[in-house]
């Protein structure tokens, strides 16, 4: 069984998975989030197959932070596969998709609109963990 095969096994009732030989590392969480703790862990993922519920390409730039090889989506946009493509990331998917949309379903997702115009991941991760702060300090009572 291939790295992938066995991160898509491990995402049953999780948000994201990886695995490399023998290391299988699970994570769960809201968004992107498990994906930004992980880039903060310092750990190296190169190298490692990952597996993802939904995958923008807000997700995707991540991935590419992380050092992953491939990633399989459950859910994948037209704009996460195709920044994959760009940095030569082998993915796959169970349902590609035009944009990934919101919790409230009436609008584009805001951490696919924070990346929008952002091809740099790194100026992307910065993006992100601004607008995560944002959302966070506006949902205080």
């Amino acid at each position: 069984m291939t790295d992938l095969e066995k991160a898509i096994i491990a995402l049953d009732g999780h948000s994201v998975a990886l695995c490399k030989g023998d290391k299988l590392i699970i994570r769960d969480g809201r968004g992107i989030s498990p994906l930004i703790e992980l880039i903060e862990s310092g750990e190296d993922f190169s190298g490692f197959a990952a597996a993802d519920l939904i995958i923008g390409k807000a997700a995707a730039m991540l991935f590419y932070k992380l050092g992953v090889r491939e990633v399989y989506g459950k859910v994948m946009s037209r704009q996460g596969a195709a920044f994959l493509s760009v940095h030569d990331i082998p993915k796959s998917c169970g349902e590609l998709c035009e944009n990934i949309i919101n919790r409230k379903g009436d609008d584009i997702c805001p951490m696919e609109k924070t990346v929008a115009g952002i091809n740099d991941p790194d100026a992307a991760l910065a993006a992100l963990k601004n607008k995560l702060n944002e959302l966070k300090a506006g949902s205080r009572p």
